[in-house]
């Protein structure tokens, strides 16, 4: 887990850890990375959300990704020099994108130049985990992605996506929502998935997007998340920066944050735009916001099958269906309306491209849509000037045909 940074609540912590009888660890282990989660805050500037994160301004060579075996010692790369062209003149993608904003800098808060943001995890978060030793994972045998032979687990998807060639990034704008998540043990997200590999124990996978998860952030709010695996979610990667890996150089974005504003039913969109490809100069993988700077970037040696490039590339929303009571969840995929009601209403993904072999920006051809349980979740797509290829997607859980 996260350990670069200097140590915050270590000596209170450490004295509460030895009486306390509400810690749910089970044994040494457990204990262990409790202690080392809770020594990751450095003492330098912090800005404070209106929400209740603190955000610590962290020299980037102190950044949690140079604990990793193969990064440690380095310092942030350079940005590439160029960034995915669009292909033939494409309009449909050269729009003007809007950076995101954050609630913590709604204030006017920020890190000055020479530092990253890095949201502070605090004793409270990690206690809402089902264990210290997974905190900031996913669950290892939920995929979180479509798999072609199963959906098991209870992650419920409704996705677009392309396959059979070789990708070397992906790129789409979707609206953020509010989306109501019935229990903590559930999550909603929306997001793009880069995959390589298998859909064993092999998988590799770069994920981004936003997500609504009372457990990982202790609250309702949609916001900004990254993950990756090499094996499938078994024992590398996690969310954000809740352990080494990815390489963050942006100073604006604070990864784990909430989104402000959301998009309102009936009312204004608030979208934002996501773009990971791979560099073809140095390998690495890298994520852009908007039209704004470059968030960071996942090393090539992170990984087996993506060092080279990937094989699908997925797009849409996921959810946990925990069964509460028996019955199927009504927490939310995307706005919780079904993609029929259209704009306004209902949650979308437009724009939907990926990245050739030669840097090229190019339409997702041959979108396959696919969702796991319609009558709980449902996908519908099209294509039009304006938006390019497009879906909208989502649903409201349970109702009268999803019991």
């Amino acid at each position: 887990m996260v350990a670069s940074l200097a140590s915050l609540f270590l000596g209170a912590m450490h004295t509460q850890l030895s009486t306390t009888t509400t810690v749910p660890f089970h044994g040494k282990e457990e204990l262990r990375r409790y202690r080392k989660i809770m020594a990751q805050v450095a003492r330098l500037k912090k800005a404070s959300s209106p929400d209740g994160d603190v955000i610590d301004c962290v020299p980037p060579h102190l950044q949690p990704a140079f604990e990793h075996p193969k990064l440690r010692g380095q310092k942030p790369e350079a940005e590439p020099e160029e960034r995915p062209k669009v292909a033939g003149g494409d309009t449909t993608a050269a729009e003007e994108e809007v950076f995101p904003a954050q609630a913590w800098t709604d204030g006017g808060e920020s890190c000055p130049e020479g530092s990253i943001p890095v949201r502070r995890t605090k004793r409270r978060d990690v206690l809402r985990s089902s264990s210290a030793v997974r905190f900031g994972r996913k669950a290892p045998r939920a995929a979180g992605v479509v798999r072609r032979d199963s959906t098991s687990d209870g992650h419920e998807h409704a996705v677009g996506y392309v396959t059979g060639d070789q990708f070397y990034g992906a790129k789409a704008s979707l609206n953020v929502w509010s989306a109501k998540v019935a229990s903590p043990a559930e999550f909603s997200l929306s997001q793009i998935w880069v995959i390589s590999g298998s859909f064993g124990n092999d998988l590799n996978t770069i994920e981004a997007g936003w997500q609504v998860s009372p457990e990982l952030y202790g609250d309702n709010s949609p916001r900004f998340f990254t993950y990756w695996t090499t094996d499938a979610y078994q024992a590398t990667g996690c969310y954000n920066l809740h352990c080494s890996g990815f390489v963050q150089t942006n100073n604006r974005i604070a990864i784990g944050a909430a989104i402000s504003p959301t998009s309102v039913y009936n009312g204004r969109q608030f979208d934002i735009s996501l773009l990971i490809w791979k560099d073809p100069r140095r390998g690495h993988w890298w994520l852009q916001l908007g039209s704004g700077p470059l968030v960071g970037y996942w090393p090539s040696n992170l990984f087996t099958h993506l060092g080279r490039h990937a094989n699908m590339v997925q797009f849409g929303g996921e959810v946990v269906n925990s069964r509460p009571s028996g019955s199927h969840t009504p927490t939310q995929m995307g706005s919780g309306h079904f993609p029929r009601e259209g704009f306004n209403r209902a949650a979308y993904f437009r724009n939907l491209q990926v990245v050739d072999w030669d840097n090229n920006l190019l339409p997702a051809a041959s979108l396959r849509l696919v969702a796991d349980h319609p009558s709980c979740y449902d996908i519908q797509g099209g294509y039009n000037r304006a938006w390019g290829n497009y879906f909208y997607y989502g649903g409201p859980g349970r109702n009268v045909r999803c019991p």
